[in-house]
């Protein structure tokens, strides 16, 4: 008998645990009636027993919650499409209702995630995460036209603001949104229609059902919002252009000191520098249109290697700095040449590296 009743003990708490705890709790209208028995005995004789009951309506406690989902900044490049802030957006009451939905966007002060606002966003869109994988795609998620239809008692939405970041934008800047849900009046299940604004009982409880705001902020007014951001990551590129006369094929022997004159070879140094602290540049491209009085050296284009740049001890501020030299003997053959212009790819600069990109000419 121990035994067995352990076992059925056991199966209980199973049940119980794979039940979800809902948090909106009974249903709004629902009617709860407790009756009490009265038994009793005359000169040890049962008499009839006295009954007694009581009923009430259960109120409406609406309840909505908007949180943004990850708890962290969002990582954009300047001219980015489609950038995403992620939100969760729950009915916590105990009716169905929907939910109106607004983005708005800070003007200055501090941001979610740290840093000042100082910039807006554009072409700002909320959509919803209809196959609910948290990823947004705009061929299967739906634009949210104003608000959330029906929301279910105890539902949650997964809802994106998406946004176009504008170019010029530096590392470091920072753009705040927010989205704010509100309830509105449910439609008993049927699709399709916005419903008003709920109004909140007051005088007391009635004998019918009642509205009652329990707004976790505090604030009880049945809204609900949260804030997320977008931080910028930015590549910062700059270039110093040298040359270097060569003595090779200098056009009098025996030199050892070589000048800019007619026949001389001229080796020109390209170096494109990504500051530290911002994002990667990717497929950085370099277009160099040869000098007139000049003939370009057949297959001399090198991609690749190092450069020695002065800076004038102001680390950090480019418009000084000084290309001192180059050397291309790690670097690979590559690029173009038409039309009187050196073509070459230099692909991906690394925030805080340089990359080179040298050619030859001859003095005409």
């Amino acid at each position: 008998m121990t035994k067995y009743l352990v076992s059925v003990s056991g199966v209980t708490l199973a049940a119980l645990a794979a039940s979800p705890a809902l948090a909106e709790g009974t249903a709004a209208g629902s009617s709860i009636t407790n009756s009490v028995t009265v038994n009793y005995e005359v000169g040890g004789v049962g008499q009839d027993s006295v009954t007694a009951s009581d009923s009430f309506v259960v109120d409406r406690k609406i309840n909505i919650v908007v949180a943004e989902e990850g708890n962290a900044t969002t990582s954009v490049s300047p001219g980015q499409q489609d950038a995403i802030a992620t939100f969760l957006v729950t009915n916590s009451s105990n009716d169905i209702i929907d939910i109106r939905l607004t983005a708005s966007q800070l003007a200055g002060g501090a941001a979610a995630h740290g840093g000042t606002d100082n910039f807006d966003v554009g072409n700002v869109e909320i959509y919803v995460d209809v196959n609910n994988d948290g990823v947004f795609d705009i061929a299967a998620d739906s634009p949210v036209v104003g608000y959330l239809d029906e929301m279910g008692r105890d539902e949650t939405r997964r809802v994106f603001i998406v946004s176009d970041i504008p170019l010029g934008r530096a590392t470091g800047d920072v753009a705040d949104v927010t989205l704010t849900g509100a309830a509105r009046e449910g439609n008993d299940g049927v699709t399709g229609a916005e419903g008003a604004a709920i109004t909140e009982t007051t005088g007391g409880d009635t004998a019918g059902e009642d509205t009652v705001f329990a707004d976790a902020d505090g604030v009880f007014d049945g809204i609900s919002f949260d804030d997320d951001d977008y931080t910028v990551q930015a590549a910062a590129l700059s270039a110093l252009k040298g040359s270097t006369i060569l003595g090779a094929n200098y056009p009098i022997a025996g030199a050892t000191e070589f000048y800019n004159i007619p026949g001389a070879t001229v080796e020109y140094c390209i170096a494109v520098t990504n500051a530290a602290g911002g994002a990667d540049a990717t497929n950085v491209a370099i277009s160099d249109t040869l000098p007139a009085n000049t003939t370009f050296v057949a297959s001399s284009i090198v991609i690749g290697g190092t450069a020695t740049i002065d800076d004038n001890s102001t680390p950090g501020n480019p418009a000084d700095d000084v290309l001192t030299s180059c050397d291309n003997s790690g670097g690979a053959a590559g690029g173009s040449f038409a039309a009187g212009t050196v073509s070459a790819t230099i692909g991906t600069v690394s925030a805080g590296a340089t990359e080179i990109v040298t050619f030859r000419a001859t003095i005409d």
